[in-house]
């Protein structure tokens, strides 16, 4: 599987993704029973490839919440044939979930950021501690120019809401370098990228952004950017060094 970028990549970037690798060898020596949680797009995208195309025996796992979209669970196909391994999935309580709904109602989480909380406290952060039990790390894709509440992100941290090690190797990666190397690797992506989604979550809580707004405006729209995490990085704190990235709308398989 071809893993040396095009050698029209620009230099900086080939050496980020060359640095990514040698990272993940690291990662996987140190902690072998890591895994990385994907959402299955863009940047988890360029992760797996890292991981699976590679041949690392790190897992790669993610959370089907039940309410995904149709382009983001197919992608768990597109990933078993082109690497010839699966992503683990892990999903809600089926009856913490039905006692939510017949509760609150089904959309709910528009209400109120506690009853939107509540929703991913019972759809994703509890599939998430289930799938991060008896690890002693785990690997996102959060990068700090995506949104307000990541600019402050650390590459490698202590997760004090799981207590396990978390590493964010993509900290200082924009948006333009992850797509180069999609781009140059041939890396398979979301097709919801291709339609003005560059963060991707739930179908009823994510949209398409608009030209000018940051990457996560698309998630939980309703409510101010400074409370749009869902639990799953509760440790995140704001910062001002690396400001959300305004997108630019394209069509992720040309160039930016």
């Amino acid at each position: 599987m071809n893993q040396t970028p095009d050698p029209d990549l620009p230099v900086a970037t080939a050496a980020k993704w060359q640095a990514l690798a040698a990272r993940l060898d690291d990662i996987a020596s140190q902690h072998p029973d890591a895994a990385l949680a994907s959402s299955l797009a863009a940047e988890d995208m360029l992760l797996t490839h890292a991981i699976f195309g590679r041949g690392l025996p790190l897992e790669v796992f993610s959370l089907d919440t039940g309410r995904l979209h149709a382009e983001t669970l197919g992608m768990l196909d597109v990933v078993a044939e082109r690497y010839g391994r699966a992503i683990t999935v892990f999903r809600p309580d089926a009856a913490a979930v039905e006692a939510h709904v017949r509760e609150h109602g089904a959309f709910a989480f528009y209400e109120s950021i506690d009853l939107r909380k509540a929703c991913c406290g019972i759809r994703k952060v509890e599939p998430l501690r289930r799938a991060l039990a008896g690890r002693s790390a785990w690997i996102t894709g959060q990068r700090r120019e995506q949104a307000a509440t990541r600019g402050a992100l650390a590459e490698s941290e202590h997760d004090p809401v799981f207590g396990l090690h978390k590493f964010n190797p993509l900290t200082d990666w924009t948006e333009d370098e992850v797509w180069a190397v999609i781009r140059a690797l041939g890396i398979p992506y979301n097709p919801l990228h291709d339609q003005g989604y560059p963060s991707i979550g739930c179908d009823p809580c994510t949209r398409a952004v608009r030209p000018g707004e940051d990457a996560r405006a698309g998630r939980w729209w309703w409510e101010s950017a400074d409370s749009k995490e869902c639990g799953l990085h509760a440790g995140n704190k704001a910062g001002a060094a690396a400001p959300a990235q305004a997108v630019r709308i394209v069509a992720r398989g040309q160039s930016l």
